[in-house]
């Protein structure tokens, strides 16, 4: 069912509208979400768990990472519940919001030198709230985008949310290094760590206002229009009528997650505390390859409308399965232009991933329980992908002293993400009725 079989078309300014609210929204949330793992790359093994070596403080700070990614299915299953029901833009605001909150009051936490214990129990129960915001918000932002645009052009659209993940990378580590830049080590570690977390305030009020603009999906309103009320159990709807669609949008999840988080967090740690490459120059690598994929994304998310998802999305995750194996040599080698080579080339694979995946996903299930399956699909695999692969790549580079194991395991992990590619439904193209008629 596309907007103009309803009879609605969108006009141009309405969406641009939609895009760039969905965009800065999801900017402004990730923008949160990896500037702690930034920040527990840098500084929290330091803040908040001194009393161990560099190594096993920066696992513990990783640990309180990674349940930020327990807490995203709960996050998802109640944004989607709801999302199903009472529509996008409502759940939108409401996940803004608290990103915002949690993520401000980091930035006021007291530390281990201070208060002791408490300070790392009051940082994992923020990173929590964190983890639940951020859960809810992709399924509601890359709908908006997905339920508004015409079918022949769906990839592009809904691609663009997906824009904000390494936009909001691009922020975080962007404000991180200036301040890392602009200051002492002893002051980036007493305060000056703090101002980008307290920034997110600024930054929820303007996405809020912009949010606030945008109408609720035409798509979802007519499907309540036409049967009269919405799914009393979305969620369970979904794990019944498509189990399929979840197994396929998980793995397509797998080998992109896993990848992402070692390119963007592990690799931080490791440039730093192994490989001794100075904090500036990991950051500013990072930067590089955020904005070379901020550039890439759309132009693979444009492909999968003209030559389908399944290759584009096979593709990306084998050149990042082989890439997993050259990412670290060039990491070794301490110089600038290898360094930059390995963040640039192993982003921009990833959004060959990242880039078609909103439509990929979102097309894997009807209307009335697309939000919650896309978000089930989505963010149950980040619980055992993205949140522990930071821990198992330390483990594994502090048991065998070599970073192969760290390549085969994302090289193992983008093989599953090609094949369940593979194994899908080419979806490019297909309005949103011949999607939800193979439901009925």
């Amino acid at each position: 069912m596309t907007v103009t079989t309803l009879g609605i078309t969108p006009t141009t300014r309405e969406m641009r509208r939609v895009i760039v609210a969905s965009l800065i929204g999801t900017t402004i949330e990730w923008y949160d979400f990896f500037l702690y793992g930034t920040a527990a790359a840098l500084v929290f093994n330091t803040l908040f768990f001194p009393k161990s070596d560099p190594i096993t403080g920066a696992m513990l700070a990783f640990a309180t990472y990674a349940l930020g990614f327990v807490a995203r299915p709960i996050g998802g299953l109640v944004f989607g519940h709801f999302g199903d029901r009472i529509g996008r833009k409502r759940l939108l605001m409401v996940s803004l919001v608290l990103m915002g909150l949690s993520s401000s009051l980091i930035g006021l936490l007291p530390t281990y030198a201070q208060v002791g214990p408490l300070a790392p129990s009051l940082l994992v129960v923020l990173r929590l709230v964190q983890g639940f915001a951020v859960g809810g918000e992709w399924g509601g932002a890359v709908l908006m985008a997905g339920e508004f645009a015409d079918a022949s052009r769906r990839g592009t659209w809904a691609g663009w949310p997906q824009v904000g993940v390494p936009a909001g990378n691009l922020l975080a580590a962007g404000v991180l290094a200036v301040m890392a830049a602009t200051q002492s080590n002893a002051n980036f570690l007493e305060w000056g760590w703090r101002v980008p977390f307290l920034l997110s305030a600024a930054l929820v009020g303007f996405g809020w206002w912009v949010r606030s603009r945008v109408a609720e999906s035409p798509v979802f309103e007519a499907a309540i229009a036409q049967t009269g009320e919405p799914e009393s159990a979305p969620a369970l709807q979904a794990l019944r009528a498509r189990p399929g669609g979840i197994l396929i949008g998980a793995g397509l999840r797998l080998g992109e997650n896993i990848s992402y988080y070692i390119i963007t967090a592990v690799s931080i740690t490791y440039a730093t505390g192994v490989a001794h490459i100075s904090r500036g120059a990991a950051l500013g690598a990072l930067l590089a390859g955020a904005a070379a994929e901020c550039v890439a994304m759309p132009l693979f998310s444009a492909l999968s409308d003209r030559i389908g998802r399944r290759w584009i999305y096979a593709l990306g995750a084998g050149g990042m399965g082989l890439w997993a194996f050259a990412f670290f040599r060039l990491l070794d080698t301490g110089a600038t232009v290898p360094i930059l080579t390995a963040m640039i080339v192993g982003l921009v694979l990833h959004g060959a991933m990242y880039g078609p995946q909103a439509a990929f996903i979102s097309e894997l299930f009807p209307t009335r329980f697309r939000y919650s399956g896309a978000s089930i699909a989505y963010q149950l695999t980040s619980v055992f992908a993205g949140s522990l692969a930071p821990i198992i790549a330390l483990w594994l580079l502090q048991t065998t002293h070599s970073t192969l194991a760290i390549s085969i395991y994302v090289a193992v992990a983008c093989a599953v993400s090609a094949f369940a590619a593979l194994r899908a439904r080419e979806t490019k193209g297909e309005t949103w009725a011949q999607i939800d008629a193979r439901s009925a």
